[in-house]
């Protein structure tokens, strides 16, 4: 049986992995933040393996078959096409490899220190090259019957690691064909399974085509998975669901693309069927993309917390390949290396990138893909006509907001009855805007909403029915202001009363709602019973004074809102054209989503910076 004192002397030369780590601490390679601090930890571990304090050491028997493996193991195509995988694998290749399928427990070497791998990096970074390499290990060295599954945003990606996984297979005959032999005199169970030595050793019996033709497949690859058959080892890649990939039991899976997921359910699905799993692992890959509000961005802030040590978490392991500046990608080398760490390896890779970066700083159209793409930033520029950067929103973002006793300005935006409706309320502090935006969408359309936007919204309605007194404080609590209402439809009752109820609800004095002619004048000529009401024309004429007020407020600090991700969401959809006088303005046809929050915040923009920003000659249109 193997146990720590077997294996701690099997270490004879520096491995590839710790190589690669050393030389990013000692600044022989450029490398970002986060990257550094993950190579710390997993020196801390090689250096100290012989310190009783250390719980971890790196196992170098299990290492020594990877290595053999990766020998046989044939480059498909890309520059070093024919080459062993051995020979062209990457630096951060070797340390993900090391850490994540060599780093074990002391007490149990047979069980891995990780269960869950990030990687953050630039595109053609070889990202689902390097877990398909995972997948063929796992192949071979996992217990008999394990599964591994594949889930991206659709089809079509998640079997782009089958894809890779084939192509490799097909390649390297000596690992694809059952023409090796293998001895284990130390097999850690007494099944079946795949037997494990020291080494694996592989005798190439003939090298003519025709004696290949006549070997057998270790691989079975049919359409919907691929197997390996000398223990039955199944990968699957799944198609995307938002509520079907319960019942898996995956001794590994894949979340490719995961910032382009509407939500985080494929890879908690996945994770809670690994309970009973001894050696389970979540891979987790993606770049950027231009929503900061996506499962990967949550996935990255929980691993920065864990490699600040704001958070424990020993089964988390996270290349973060992101710039440390995000200012200077004009000039900044560094971020183009900081995203691209195989850019450093292959001078070919690296000409390409600044062949782009040059593009990018001609045509704005290329900017925001480069940016999100290849460095790594999250980037919504004047390519897209993007209304604002979202950093600047979220630095506008508090806790709570004391509406008590203000002054507000209300802004309405009716959509027709079966889309997303909005109501937002303003206010003027200190010369900064403070805002609160609702939203309001037909309970009936719940799922179809959320599965055609691909946005969970389940999670964002607060409840369906609105107790004004007993459910106020735990109405503001929440993260959003959605409220469902009607059925197929919306019901405008449900919003005309919540309007009414904005002063009972929050303490504040109602100077005007604004709101747009189109699907609201019914509801507007009942709120006239009781408040000012104005009609905005909805043309850049009329809104672009507010809408450049509210983006310089955004950009300045001088907004405040309480968390809200719908909003947010909102505003990342939010694009902007110009009018032949240059007066620019959000528009819902060119936007990418739902913009409806925006539209009311705007509407409520416009009457406080007429009213009390202006208070030059502002006239109520009374209806």
């Amino acid at each position: 049986m193997e146990n720590y004192e077997n294996l701690k002397d099997l270490k004879t030369t520096k491995t590839l992995g710790y190589q690669y780590a050393k030389s990013v601490i000692d600044n022989k390679i450029i490398a970002p933040k986060y990257v550094k601090l993950q190579c710390q930890e997993f020196i801390r571990i090689y250096e100290g393996e012989n310190d009783d304090t250390s719980r971890y050491f790196l196992n170098h028997k299990k290492l020594k078959q990877v290595e053999s493996i990766l020998k046989f193991l044939i480059m498909p195509r890309g520059l070093k096409s024919g080459k062993s995988i051995y020979d062209c694998s990457c630096g951060y290749q070797w340390l993900f490899y090391e850490s994540v399928l060599c780093v074990v427990h002391k007490e149990n070497p047979n069980k891995r220190r990780y269960e869950t791998a990030i990687l953050e990096v630039g595109r053609k970074n070889f990202k689902t090259f390097t877990i398909a390499t995972i997948f063929i290990l796992l192949f071979l060295l996992e217990p008999k019957f394990s599964k591994f599954y594949s889930v991206a945003p659709d089809g079509a990606l998640s079997r782009e690691v089958k894809t890779a996984i084939e192509e490799i297979l097909k390649s390297s005959p000596l690992v694809y064909y059952k023409n090796y032999n293998c001895s284990n005199s130390n097999s850690n169970n007494n099944s079946d399974d795949i037997k494990k030595s020291d080494d694996i050793k592989f005798e190439n019996k003939q090298n003519n085509e025709t004696a290949i033709s006549k070997l057998k497949n270790r691989f079975k690859i049919l359409r919907d998975y691929i197997e390996c058959t000398q223990n039955e080892n199944r990968y699957i890649p799944l198609n995307y669901s938002n509520s079907r990939l319960d019942g898996k039991l995956p001794n590994v899976f894949l979340a490719d693309e995961v910032g382009a997921l509407p939500n985080s359910y494929a890879i908690e699905s996945m994770r809670s069927g690994q309970l009973n799993i001894l050696n389970k692992l979540g891979c987790i890959i993606s770049t950027k993309y231009s929503s900061m509000n996506n499962p990967f961005e949550n996935e990255i802030s929980y691993a920065k917390k864990v490699l600040d040590k704001i958070e424990k978490d020993e089964t988390l392991f996270a290349l973060l390949y992101e710039p440390d500046d995000i200012e200077n990608w004009t000039t900044n080398d560094n971020i183009l290396i900081h995203a691209n760490p195989v850019a450093l390896e292959i001078n070919e890779i690296w000409e390409d990138l600044k062949k782009k970066r040059a593009r990018a700083l001609i045509c704005e159209s290329a900017r925001e893909n480069f940016l999100t793409k290849h460095c790594n930033i999250i980037y919504q520029g004047a390519g897209t006509e993007s209304f604002i950067d979202i950093k600047d929103l979220i630095n506008c973002r508090i806790n709570k907001i004391d509406w008590n006793e203000r002054q507000v300005y209300v802004g309405v935006d009716l959509s027709i009855t079966t889309d997303n409706t909005a109501v937002a309320m303003v206010a003027e502090e200190d010369n900064k805007i403070l805002a609160k935006v609702f939203c309001f969408i037909p309970e009936g359309r719940i799922e179809e909403k959320s599965k055609f936007e691909r946005l969970d919204y389940f999670s964002l309605i607060q409840n369906k029915k609105i107790d004004y007194e007993e459910r106020k404080e735990e109405r503001r609590n929440k993260e959003s202001e959605c409220f469902a209402c009607g059925n197929k439809t919306i019901d405008y009752s449900f919003i005309e009363d919540f309007v009414f109820n904005l002063e009972k609800t929050y303490g504040v004095t109602i100077k005007a709602i604004g709101f747009d002619r189109y699907n609201c004048l019914s509801s507007a000529q009942k709120w006239n019973q009781k408040y000012n009401t104005i009609e905005i024309r909805q043309h850049s004429d009329t809104l672009h004074p507010a809408t450049k007020l509210l983006s310089e407020k955004i950009i300045n600090g001088e907004f405040v809102y309480e968390k809200n991700k719908l909003l947010e969401i909102n505003f990342e959809n939010a694009r902007c054209v110009y009018d032949t006088n240059l007066n620019r303005y959000v528009t819902k046809k060119r936007s990418n989503g739902k913009v409806d929050m925006v539209m009311a915040l705007i509407n409520a923009v416009y009457l406080l910076q007429k009213d009390v920003i202006f208070s030059d000659g502002f006239v109520f249109q009374v209806i």
